[in-house]
């Protein structure tokens, strides 16, 4: 053989094993950050079944809350409470036995083992600030007798604040720190929470509820008590209990949020108040919500929300009955400012009305309608199902902790990504709009993961054409692919 022919042969040989080579190299390694979260950093979306019958929750975390990525539950207080129709008979109580209108003690503990199984935590609303606020005797859901001031077996009238510093012991003004937290509350007999003896049986029921497998609390009222008094009441619980308190933010007052931090998370009402203001003007701001510290609490130890069952009576936020109530909870879901809360409760025209209930005055079932969303016309809302609020607790489990890039706002439109993971798109104007946006996502199609079955988008040379229309909003994300 010539030489130039042992040359050509050698390198045919040579092109072929380097074919070859080519051929069997694995595979380049996946970019982790294009990849969905498998840390839980996205897993944190509590939802508020207000007014929920145990029996339905437990159901309810089997069928949907799981599956659809809700990290907790919420419920109703569980204690013995005044009885009536009304939705605040709740929120009376008249002794700590886990017997209410909502279900029994066994069906309570049913329903948190339900609900674990599913994957999902269960926080109790704990009313721990007060009693009654019934003038005369009367008798309990579960058969206790009590009075204003006297509930046999557990207080007497020594362990209530009578304050002595406004007419009928009333808080008269927020202005003044001692009324708000030992006066009462529209006349809800108010707990003396200094009282080691009160604090030993309050930390006794909420001990109870922790037998029971509850996660953490709803601290009800928190702004009404001290917060070394909280501090004492909570800090027997076992470690990692999850505590968020009810602290409402007010103009100039002198109890605030942050004083409260060191017992744990609280609920920042100032996001959905301004999250209101924003969508009715310039939606761009609802990105910046949360950056302002001298409004709001460090991320971390915010509980946020764009309405509950307090906010959408008074209308200080947005209730479901407003157009822009779906992308008000995309916007938030979509964000990296605290840990949303969804909320979900029933429809009403009487701010007192309570939920539907049988002539004994237990509350129903919640029944979902199967098209439930915006406009539809069910008892219970069912707000946490609407497609575009729980495609969304899927799309946050999907991009994690992944850091907000590509942000857009455009008249009454907006838009963000998160990382290379997910992108989302809002608008809020009253036309459909058409528009191609640049994005971290990888080139290629993706589906909405807010529509029905999968609409797809496609993104190439990193942007993304889309047709978002009035009052609505697109998600996509790396495990919505077509």
């Amino acid at each position: 053989m010539t030489r130039f022919r042992r040359a050509a042969v050698l390198g045919v040989l040579g092109a072929l094993l380097a074919l070859l080579a080519a051929c069997s190299a694995p595979a380049p390694a996946p970019d982790p950050a294009a990849e969905p979260a498998t840390d839980g950093s996205g897993h944190d979306v509590g939802v508020q079944l207000f007014q929920w019958t145990w029996d339905a929750i437990a159901r309810e975390c089997t069928d949907e809350l799981g599956p659809a990525g809700y990290a907790w539950v919420l419920t109703s207080p569980p204690q013995e409470h005044i009885t009536g129709s009304p939705w605040w008979t709740a929120y009376q109580p008249v002794s700590y036995r886990i017997e209410s209108r909502l279900g029994t003690r066994e069906q309570f503990a049913a329903m948190v083992q339900t609900c674990h199984a599913a994957g999902v935590d269960v926080w109790a609303d704990a009313v721990v600030n007060h009693m009654t606020g019934q003038d005369e005797p009367g008798v309990g859901w579960a058969g206790s007798s009590f009075e204003h001031y006297t509930y046999p077996g557990i207080w007497t009238p020594r362990d209530f604040h009578h304050c002595g510093l406004t007419e009928g012991d009333d808080i008269g003004s927020y202005l003044d720190a001692d009324e708000v937290q030992t006066c009462e509350l529209v006349n809800l007999a108010d707990l003396d929470t200094g009282s080691a003896h009160v604090r030993a049986t309050l930390t006794a029921y909420l001990q109870d509820l922790v037998s029971l497998g509850v996660d953490g609390f709803r601290i009800d009222a928190a702004k009404h008590m001290a917060p070394a008094d909280i501090a004492a009441i909570v800090a027997p619980l076992p470690p990692g209990t999850a505590i968020a308190q009810e602290v409402i933010r007010g103009s100039n007052e002198p109890i605030t949020p942050e004083q409260y931090l060191g017992n744990g998370q609280v609920y920042e009402f100032t996001y959905g108040k301004e999250l209101q203001g924003v969508l009715a003007g310039s939606p761009g701001l609802a990105l910046d919500l949360g950056t302002a510290s001298a409004r709001y609490v460090p991320s971390d130890d915010a509980v946020v929300f764009v309405d509950n069952h307090d906010t959408e009576r008074n209308g200080s936020t947005l209730s479901y009955r407003d157009v822009d109530y779906a992308i008000a909870n995309v916007l938030m879901l979509g964000g990296v400012y605290g840990t949303p809360q969804v909320y979900s409760g029933y429809a009403f025209e009487d701010t007192d009305a309570g939920p539907p209930q049988d002539a004994a005055g237990a509350v129903l079932d919640a029944s979902c309608a199967a098209d439930a969303g915006p406009g539809t016309d069910a008892t219970w809302v069912c707000q946490h199902r609407w497609p575009a609020i729980a495609g969304m607790v899927g799309w946050r489990g999907v991009v994690g902790d992944a850091p907000v890039v590509d942000t857009w706002s455009q008249g009454e439109a907006v838009a963000l990504g998160r990382g290379q993971r997910g992108f989302v798109v809002v608008n809020a104007g009253d036309d459909a709009l058409t528009t191609t946006l640049a994005t971290s996502l990888a080139d290629g199609d993706y589906c909405d993961v807010l529509a029905a079955g999968c609409a797809e988008a496609k993104v190439e040379d990193g942007r993304i054409s889309v047709t978002v229309p009035a009052r609505s909003a697109q998600a996509f994300d790396v495990s919505g692919r077509p």
